[in-house]
């Protein structure tokens, strides 16, 4: 039996589907390229035939990337599978991956099907998209719930019609680990042609069990696992790509398996998720969260000196942690913070990029102490998020006025190709005002709809990072900025997201962008109850 475990990365389907996740198609080759980097076998990009923007950014990952497989999932139906194949076909290396459901639950209560329709069904779409590519995925729906042998049943007669790949998913997060590896072994000795075909697993994690009945079915045979970065997809998730890589590399002397991920580039993909959408990681998460490498007690701290085994399984490097003496702050110099960019993983970044960086490092560290890697990562992710363009709203200065007893009021200036703009405007705390200041000065119409604060470090002289969602006629914008000052940093977001309004970068992020705005930038009730704080 083959001893590779293949990695499907779905962040770009089944993660982008859960609320909060959202990308655009800028977004999704973006995160795409950074999941080549990565190592992943499969990049799943997206459900081509859901919407115009999903078949878009799946055509555009495909021709993002050249060495991953490029997958859409598609229902087995001919139109889906058509819009499938359409969207992956200027791929290096394309699949089809098409599902049915087959658990009796799901075939009584949604398809309305018996087993023998179902089956046809199955074998249908599969022949069909094995006609149009010679790479075909086929997932048994709720497989975790399924009969064994009407299972047994399925899963030979769609490799006989042409399936490469067969998944066997815990859709609903309901089995434990020694059901998942019965399953998986029930299948792996029954059928007879699984021989012919690669095992998937595809886990969500509703019970907190994704990731451990992932690896009860790699132990029983399976040799793809179907995971997200940091875990994210419908309701409460799938099983986090960076656990179960991380299982493999940490307990190679139990699975000795092998797999193709670069896991130095672990934290950089978490991070720039995170950056994309705009969700944090938390602190407590495994392997990614900042807490993972982290040691507070005592007796912990003195183990670690003595030798970092003691408390640490795996070292910060193996996942892209760096630790490093070297203290930055505003005396340092560019090529100190060069090579800080090159230890986080950013040495690739081009001499104008670095250039701008430094600049605002140096502003930044004027006003702290010390400048942590969080903090550079924080600056890092937010001016290459950026999207630039020659006429681009920049932030000249602003002064805010703010009591208890008064409403707020704001003088924002703005310049944009070289001229100057001033406006005022009052609301019922400075970051409401200001943001009424900017859409007044911009002279086009838009609603908040999410505002987010973070502190990136701790203590009094934190940098805050600060994350907006607009929406104006055309779509659905997010905006990022970082700055000590959380008045500085919401003008700052709000900009960057106007700035993508305007530049048309591909706008809506899903199916859920507002389809028009009802206020003006003189209406009273502008950004109501979002953002006086």
């Amino acid at each position: 039996m083959n001893n590779t475990v293949r990695i499907f990365d779905t962040s770009l389907r089944d993660g982008e589907q859960a609320p909060g996740y959202s990308m655009n198609i800028e977004e999704k080759v973006r995160m795409a390229r950074q999941l080549e980097a990565l190592g992943v076998d499969i990049i799943e990009a997206g459900f081509a035939i859901a919407s115009p923007g999903d078949f878009a950014s799946v055509e555009a990952i495909a021709g993002a990337v050249e060495r991953p497989v490029v997958a859409s999932l598609s229902r087995a139906l001919v139109k889906d599978i058509d819009a499938a194949w359409s969207a992956v076909k200027g791929a290096k290396s394309p699949r089809i991956h098409t599902f049915l459901a087959t658990s009796d639950l799901h075939l009584e209560y949604k398809l309305k099907m018996s087993r023998d329709q179902a089956l046809a069904r199955a074998v249908d779409a599969v022949r069909y998209a094995r006609n149009l590519c010679g790479d075909v995925e086929f997932s048994l729906e709720d497989a975790s719930r399924t009969d064994r042998d009407f299972m047994c049943r399925v899963v030979e007669a769609v490799i006989d019609a042409g399936a490469t790949t067969v998944n066997l998913p815990d859709t609903v997060g309901y089995a434990t680990p020694c059901e998942i590896h019965d399953m998986v072994a029930n299948v792996m000795n029954r059928v007879p042609n699984i021989d012919r075909a690669i095992v998937s697993m595809h886990c969500h994690d509703d019970l907190g069990l994704a990731v451990a009945n992932t690896i009860a079915g790699i132990v029983a045979g399976a040799r793809q696992a179907e995971c997200c970065i940091a875990g994210i997809g419908e309701r409460a998730g799938n099983a986090a790509l960076e656990e179960v890589v991380m299982n493999l590399r940490t307990r190679r002397d139990v699975y000795n398996l092998s797999y193709n991920v670069r896991t130095e580039e672990i934290s950089k993909t978490a991070q720039l998720l995170s950056s994309i959408t705009g969700v944090k990681i938390s602190p407590n998460k495994s392997v990614i969260g900042r807490n993972a490498f982290a040691h507070e007690s005592g007796i912990h701290q003195h183990g670690v000196m003595a030798n970092a085994k003691t408390y640490e399984i795996m070292t910060p490097e193996s996942v892209g942690v760096k630790k490093t003496a070297l203290v930055l702050g505003k005396h340092s110099g560019q090529h100190a913070f060069g090579q800080r960019l090159a230890d986080l993983g950013y040495g690739d970044l081009d001499k104008g990029t670095v250039d701008k960086l430094f600049a605002e490092f140096k502003v930044l560290a004027d006003r702290k102490k010390t400048m942590e890697d969080r903090d550079i990562l924080a600056l890092v992710e937010a001016e290459t998020g950026r999207v630039s363009g020659e006429n681009d709203w920049k932030l000249v200065n602003y002064v805010v006025s703010s009591s208890n007893k008064m409403f707020s009021t704001a003088c924002v200036t703005l310049s944009r190709g070289g001229k100057e703009t001033t406006e005022s405007a009052f609301g019922t705390g400075p970051i409401f005002a200001s943001i009424r200041a900017v859409e007044k000065l911009v002279k086009h119409p838009f609603a908040l709809e999410d505002f987010q604060i973070q502190a990136v470090t701790e203590r009094r002289d934190a940098l805050g990072e600060v994350s907006v969602k607009i929406t104006d006629s055309s779509g659905t914008y997010r905006g990022r900025g970082v700055s000590t000052d959380i008045i500085e940093g919401s003008i700052l977001s709000t900009l960057d997201a106007v700035n993508r309004m305007f530049n048309g970068a591909s706008s809506a992020l899903g199916s859920g962008a507002a389809s028009s705005v009802q206020h003006s930038y003189e209406d009273d009730d502008l950004l109501s109850g979002r953002t006086d704080r």
